[in-house]
């Protein structure tokens, strides 16, 4: 396959980006999305250039770090992550736009590499349990029952990887946001901070600058591993009872 390759690149965070348009050719269908920016990084330093700087750690779709818009769509045009994605789901002589997650709570670092320690930042809010416990309990020392168990593993599933920002015309977290918050609120363990948890990681994501939510739903369709939409529904109501009963009603 041959490609034309429109790749922003951008030196650092205080410099001006532009796309900058690149040829690759010899790209296999059966190479990932990633293996296919190693083939131009490649030919890039054999020309002396500068290569070009993008996200990625497990390639397995794991850990959320590969993060990129192509063409126009979070992960680009299948629901997976950037490294699951493969050469096959384009077409010889097809031109390709890659592009960073664009929010303003992701600064640019450099090219395609985005600063995401805006999520970090929401989970430390109150996504942890505070009170000293000691050892880790045995597995079924505290019974949980199977719908709530089967709620919090739903969307423990969250990864971080910023797709529903992207994806979000406003660039909400309220995905991201309400995952951590339904996965730790709907376990017994979480359950005596769950009026606080809610409200502290609600009030540092609206401080890192996210947009607001208008339920369009585009961060669920965006999201590789399938956070429903409904997450959103369910810390709305999370907050909801933590406001009223913080203000006593």
């Amino acid at each position: 396959m041959r490609l034309t390759l429109r790749v922003w690149r951008q030196k650092n965070a205080d410099a001006e980006g532009t796309m900058t348009t690149y040829e690759v050719d010899g790209v296999s269908p059966d190479m990932s999305f990633l293996d296919m920016l190693d083939t131009l990084n490649e030919e890039l330093l054999l020309k002396g250039e500068d290569p070009v700087a993008f996200d990625h750690d497990c390639r397995e779709g794991i850990c959320g770090a590969c993060s990129l818009v192509i063409n126009g769509d979070a992960h680009g045009p299948e629901r997976t992550t950037t490294c699951q994605l493969h050469m096959r789901s384009f077409q010889d002589g097809d031109t390709i736009d890659i592009e960073p997650w664009r929010a303003a709570a992701f600064p640019v670092v450099k090219d395609l590499v985005v600063d995401r320690s805006a999520f970090d930042r929401i989970i430390q809010a109150g996504g942890y349990i505070t009170a000293p416990t000691g050892s880790a309990p045995e597995a079924h020392a505290t019974p949980v029952p199977k719908p709530d168990a089967e709620f919090a593993f739903e969307h423990a599933e969250c990864i971080g990887c910023g797709a529903c920002v992207a994806a979000c015309p406003n660039g909400a977290a309220m995905l991201f946001t309400s995952a951590k918050i339904n996965h730790l609120n709907a376990l017994p363990q979480g359950a005596p901070e769950r009026e606080t948890r809610v409200l502290d990681m609600v009030a540092r994501m609206d401080d890192e600058g996210f947009g607001g939510c208008t339920l369009i739903g585009e961060c669920a369709t965006a999201c590789p591993k399938g956070i429903p939409l409904t997450s959103i529904t369910s810390m709305n109501k999370e907050w909801l009872r933590a406001t009223r009963k913080v203000a006593g009603r």
